[in-house]
């Protein structure tokens, strides 16, 4: 006898490691957490984060900078430099509101950076933001570009058949520039396009992304590819802009 009831479709929810020492500051980020979906594992210190992450990799991880014994900084730069681990979005939430703060944040390796006390609303837009950056795409999708690879599927970057570590915040923008070769983007433009647009982002952030993208471009003579246009913003060309 043939079954023919309709087959339920299982989407499996995003995991999400919380990171943060203050009890009732977790509580309240994974109650909002659970009510959109998302599984929330939490951890109290670097250390126990670490514990967890040997057990299950989450699909994006919230940090603390501010914590007993190894700070969020130290924590994501350690991550950076684990080849299993070192491509997991990472988001720092952090009371440090100082633009130098920030900037510091972001080149220890975070891919995204909110300060305390968080809007509950732009916490969860951030998130889906960056989920959308780093979702997978088809095995089979390389992108190609001046002795640049980009495998779509696994979110890595080869240069001259070498392969490169980087962050999925520089991935999806350079991505996004080899696919709009020899155009001129405003930082605005390219906030709206690869943040997205129903996230508020500072433009300086930007700059700190193109920055190091060219650091990780640098070691093989890549980081002229990312030209500034003064007054205007950024292109990705081998031709001098005029």
């Amino acid at each position: 006898m043939t079954d023919n009831l309709p087959r339920e479709i299982v989407v499996m929810a995003k995991q999400i490691l919380l990171v943060e020492d203050e009890q009732p500051i977790r509580e309240m980020l994974r109650y909002a957490l659970e009510r959109e979906g998302y599984q929330v594992q939490e951890a109290e210190s670097a250390n126990t984060a670490r514990e967890l992450l040997a057990r299950n990799r989450p699909d994006l991880l919230i940090v603390d900078w501010m914590m007993p014994g190894e700070d969020g900084v130290e924590f994501i730069k350690r991550l950076r430099k684990d080849p299993v681990l070192l491509d997991l979005p990472v988001i720092m939430l952090t009371a440090r509101i100082e633009e130098n703060d920030k900037v510091k944040g972001l080149d220890c390796g975070a891919d995204d950076y909110l300060t305390k006390p968080v809007g509950i609303k732009e916490l969860i837009a951030r998130i889906k933001a960056l989920l959308r950056r780093t979702s997978q795409a088809n095995e089979d999708d390389v992108l190609a570009a001046e002795g640049l690879e980009l495998n779509l599927a696994t979110n890595q970057l080869a240069i001259e058949g070498d392969d490169v570590h980087i962050g999925q915040t520089e991935f999806s923008l350079l991505k996004f520039f080899i696919e709009h070769k020899n155009r001129v983007y405003s930082r605005a433009q390219l906030l709206d396009f690869v943040w997205g647009q129903a996230v508020y982002i500072e433009e300086r952030t930007v700059d700190v992304h193109v920055l190091r993208l060219r650091k990780i471009l640098k070691p093989f003579a890549k980081d002229a590819l990312i030209k500034t246009v003064r007054g205007m913003g950024y292109m990705f060309s081998h031709k001098k802009p005029a």
